[in-house]
C-alpha cells in the first residue's frame, strides 16, 4: 500500500437571525500592504503554535487513547473563519491562530495566497502528492458582503440549503470525497445539514506518498509493544536498516527519527516531506509534549545527523472521532460558538457556529501509511536508553507528517495503545 493521507475540515454554520451588521469598511482585499518575505513561514509558525496547542488540549482530553487529527486543515477552516470574523470573534482566533504578527487581515491575505500557490504548483506526476482546497459553501438567500466576493471568489460556492437540503448535503459530500480521492466518502450525514444551514467553510486536503526506505514485508513479525509496564500485546513490527537523520534532543529528552517519503522521480532531489517520530522514554510522553515548541521542534530536526539505524516500527491503523468545541473553548475560541459571534466581513446577517466533531485515521504499513481526518462544526443544533544505532518503537511515541518547505505539520498524532485500534 502505498503512503497516503488525507484531511478534510468543515465548519457549517446555521442562521441565527439576530439582526444586521452595521455596515463597516471591509478589512481585507484593499489596499494590499507590503509583505516581508518571511510572511509565509511567520503563518505557518504560527500553525505549529496552534497544532502543538491542540495536540495538548487533546491528549489531555484523551490521555489514554491513540491520537490522530490533521492540524493543518483545522488552522486552514478557522483561518476562513478568522477572514470573515470581526470584533471579539476575530481577536479570539488572532490569539488563538497565532496571527499577532500581522499588521492587519490583507497581511495574513498574503500568506495565504503565497500558500495556495505553493501547494497547486506541485507536479500532478511527482511519487509525493499533497493538494488542499478551501470552500465556502453559502445559502443562495444570505447576502454577501462585496469584500467577500472579490477576495475568496474561487472558493464562493452558492447552495440552496433551504429548498435542497439533500442535493446541498451530497454535493459537499461529492466535494470533499473528489478532493481526498475517495478516501471520504458520505462525510456529512443525513440531517447533519438542513434547511437551517447557511454557511459551510471547508478545507479538504490530501496526500500520498511512499516511504523513501521501504520495509520489507519479509522482515515483519510479531513483537511485543508495551503500552504500560503491566500491559502489553504483540503487534506487526516491521524492522528496516537504513541511513536516517537521528537526533537525541536532551532539551525534549527523546529521541527523533526522520523519515522521508520519495519527493520526486530524481533520486538526487532532496525529501520535501517527512514523518517524523518523536521516542520518549518509557512513562515520559506528557514530559515530552509538555517541552513541544516550535523552536524545540526545530532544533531538534537540526539535531538530527544521518547514520544508519535499526528502526522498528509497528504496522499501525486506528479511527479517532473527537468532539471539538470543548477543546477549541480550551484555546480561548469562545466567540465563535455564541450569540455574539460576528462575522460581519463575510454576510450582513448574524451567524454563529454550533457543534463541532473531527474525524480521524491513520494506516500505517510497509510502503508507508494512509491517513484520512474529518471535522465538522453545525451551527443547529522504553525506560533504558537506546543504543545509537537503534530506534525501537516499542513503547507510546509522537508522530507528525511534517512540510520542511513551509515548516507546516500536516498530520500528528500519538500511538499509545494497539488494543484501541479501530
Amino acid at each position: 500500500m502505498t503512503h497516503l493521507s488525507l484531511q478534510f475540515l468543515a465548519l457549517l454554520v446555521s442562521c441565527l437571525l439576530c439582526g444586521v451588521f452595521a455596515q463597516q469598511t471591509c478589512q481585507i482585499g484593499q489596499h494590499l500592504v507590503d509583505t516581508p518575505r518571511t510572511i509565509r513561514s511567520d503563518l505557518y509558525r504560527g500553525q505549529q503554535n496552534f497544532t502543538l496547542a491542540l495536540l495538548q488540549a487533546i491528549n489531555k482530553a484523551t490521555p489514554n487513547e491513540n491520537v490522530f487529527f490533521s492540524p493543518y486543515s483545522t488552522y486552514h477552516a478557522l483561518l476562513l473563519a478568522y477572514f470573515g470574523a470581526r470584533g471579539q470573534t476575530e481577536a479570539e482566533l488572532t490569539k488563538a491562530l497565532s496571527l499577532e504578527w500581522a499588521k492587519n487581515k490583507n497581511h495574513v491575505l498574503k500568506g495565504y495566497n503565497l500558500e495556495r500557490g505553493t501547494r497547486m504548483s506541485r507536479s500532478k506526476n511527482s511519487p509525493l502528492q499533497f493538494a488542499s482546497a478551501d470552500r465556502i459553501y453559502f445559502d443562495k438567500d444570505e447576502v454577501q458582503t462585496e469584500c467577500v466576493k472579490e477576495v475568496f471568489h474561487q472558493e464562493l460556492v452558492s447552495l440552496d440549503f433551504q429548498n435542497k437540503t439533500e442535493e446541498c448535503r451530497i454535493e459537499i459530500n461529492n466535494w470533499i470525497s473528489n478532493v481526498t480521492k475517495n478516501e471520504i466518502q458520505d462525510m456529512l450525514k443525513t440531517g447533519e445539514v438542513d434547511a437551517q444551514t447557511k454557511l459551510v467553510l471547508a478545507n479538504a486536503a490530501y496526500f500520498k506518498g511512499q516511504w523513501s526506505n521501504k520495509f520489507d514485508p519479509k522482515d515483519t513479525k510479531k513483537d511485543i509493544f508495551y503500552t504500560s509496564e503491566r500491559k502489553h500485546s504483540f503487534v506487526d513490527m516491521m524492522h528496516k536498516r537504513g541511513t536516517y537523520n537521528l537526533a537525541l534532543d536532551e532539551n525534549l529528552g527523546a529521541y527523533v527519527l526522520e523519515m522521508p517519503y520519495v519527493t520526486s522521480n530524481d533520486n538526487e532531489k532532496e525529501s520535501e516531506i517527512s514523518m517524523v517520530i518523536i521516542l520518549p522514554p518509557f512513562h515520559n510522553l506528557d514530559g515530552v509534549l509538555a517541552k513541544l515548541t516550535p523552536d524545540s521542534l526545530d532544533d531538534a530536526l537540526k539535531e538530527g545527523m544521518a547514520r544508519e539505524v535499526d528502526v522498528s516500527l509497528p504496522k499501525f491503523a486506528f479511527e479517532q472521532n473527537l468532539e471539538l468545541v470543548p477543546i477549541l473553548r480550551g484555546l480561548g475560541i469562545d466567540s465563535l460558538f455564541e450569540e455574539d459571534c460576528d462575522l460581519g466581513d463575510f454576510f450582513t446577517t448574524k451567524l454563529r457556529f454550533g457543534d463541532a466533531k473531527h474525524v480521524a485515521k491513520i494506516n500505517v504499513d510497509e510502503e508507508g501509511s494512509t491517513a484520512a481526518a474529518a471535522t465538522v462544526l453545525f451551527s443547529f443544533r522504553s525506560a533504558r536508553p537506546l543504543e545509537p544505532t537503534k530506534f525501537e518503537c516499542n513503547h507510546p511515541f509522537l508522530f507528525l507528517i511534517y512540510d520542511y518547505n513551509s515548516k507546516a505539520i500536516l498530520f500528528t498524532g500519538i500511538y499509545r495503545d494497539p488494543m484501541t485500534q479501530k
